[in-house]
């Protein structure tokens, strides 16, 4: 199921988000963008949900946050364990119905450019490339997906 984070799970978002990212540190050549935020923070503020089995161990995250137009997808993580068994599917579909929930047509999101696979992924999930370009230090690809 997935459910708002709590405080009580900062820790273990914190440990899913290192974990899923640590591959592409040798990739870009420094952490990504998502290791380097503030979790406490965004839990704090909502943003933060989770899906997490029945032993309460946490298998993914997603940091959700509304705009004005288009609910950002700013990070989805899933514990490099619990890779390809439709966690991050799972968390995407949340995504959108959360959208459609918040009555707004778009989802939209960003990877670094060097990640591939995540790339390829949202690509295959209907997402669309609207733009690549530098943001925060980072070499972004921009995707959005209509829900309409």
């Amino acid at each position: 199921m997935i459910r708002l984070a709590q405080c009580t799970d900062a820790a273990a978002v914190e440990a899913v988000v290192r974990a899923a990212y640590a591959i592409y540190i040798p990739r870009i050549g420094r952490p990504p963008g998502p290791m380097l935020d503030d979790y406490a923070r965004l839990i704090a503020d909502g943003l933060v949900h989770l899906l997490d089995d029945a032993t309460g161990a946490v298998l993914g995250i997603i940091v959700l946050l509304p705009k004005a137009d288009h609910l950002l997808l700013d990070n989805i993580a899933v514990q490099p364990s619990r890779q390809g068994q439709g966690i991050g599917r799972q968390l995407i579909s949340f995504a959108e119905s959360e959208a459609r929930r918040r009555r707004v047509a778009e989802l939209r999101l960003y990877t670094h450019e060097k990640m591939t696979e995540n790339i390829a992924l949202y690509r295959r999930l209907g997402f669309i490339e609207t733009g690549r370009g530098r943001q925060a230090g980072f070499d972004r690809v921009f995707m959005t997906k209509s829900l309409i």
